[in-house]
């Protein structure tokens, strides 16, 4: 905010004669998939961005919609606790399209415009001119720049699994923790990827469960993770897909407690 002062001394006037302020501000987006808010850099005097705040007592559940979801999106106080809560939901937190949630008080749902903004357009043209310069650079530049970049390992054993299953979902913005994938896969299957269930009622109908996570083909087909195998009992896609399935059943595998 510019600051205005009753005197100011001829020095200031003539220091600030030659040039104006730029005064940047900060965007405010809410993303859906997630709800998480992220705060923009310092963009230049032509973008000027207005959030605005609405409250919100009530939400109409959409298809795809759960809880975790809905709580990040309209920034609920609380949390997805706060509106199971509200709505005396229980576990698996089933919630149907078309069903009106109570929200708690405070809910806020944040939206953001913005004017024309040069700030993409700068950062464009920066990572071009470096891109540039890093292209003209020696061999021996080149050489060292790769290596520094580095490609992520992960161990081959179930700490590593997980590790490596946490990092494909969080690129497809599927909640879930390392102690909650970890307690899933030690009930389900003592932490063996190629563990088999051949008597239960899936086993009997012929599509028995499988890996990590004890997955039925029909499930891990349907919330396969791109990227990943297509391989059952290959364990990150066994454990990315049935992270997939409990997101979207559940919540998040975090909210999983026993059979699923």
């Amino acid at each position: 905010m510019p600051l205005h002062a009753a005197i100011r001394s001829t020095r200031t006037r003539r220091l600030r004669a030659g040039g104006a302020v730029a005064l940047g501000s900060f965007a405010l987006a809410c993303t859906v998939g997630l709800g998480t808010a992220h705060a923009a850099d310092a963009a230049p005097a032509t973008t000027v961005t207005k959030a605005q705040s609405t409250a919100r007592t009530a939400y109409t559940v959409q298809s795809g919609d759960h809880l975790i979801a809905i709580a990040r999106t309209l920034n609920v106080p609380g949390g997805w606790q706060a509106i199971a809560s509200a709505n005396n939901l229980s576990s698996p937190y089933t919630i149907y399209p078309g069903q009106v949630l109570k929200l708690p008080a405070g809910t806020t749902a944040k939206t953001a415009s913005s004017s024309a903004s040069s700030s993409s357009a700068s950062t464009a043209s920066k990572a071009s001119t470096a891109s540039t310069s890093s292209s003209a650079s020696t061999s021996s530049s080149a050489s060292t720049s790769a290596s520094s970049s580095g490609v992520k390992t992960y161990a081959n054993n179930l700490d590593g699994w997980i590790k490596e299953s946490l990092d494909v979902m969080a690129k497809h913005n599927i909640p879930g923790s390392y102690n909650g994938i970890y307690r899933n896969v030690i009930r389900e299957s003592s932490g063996n990827p190629k563990a088999i269930n051949l008597w239960d009622s899936n086993a009997a109908k012929g599509i028995p469960s499988k890996g990590l996570l004890q997955v039925i083909q029909p499930t891990f087909n349907a919330y396969h993770v791109s990227g990943t195998s297509w391989d059952i009992y290959d364990p990150i896609a066994n454990i990315t897909a049935a992270c997939n399935y409990a997101y979207h059943r559940y919540g998040s595998i975090d909210n999983v407690n026993g059979p699923y």
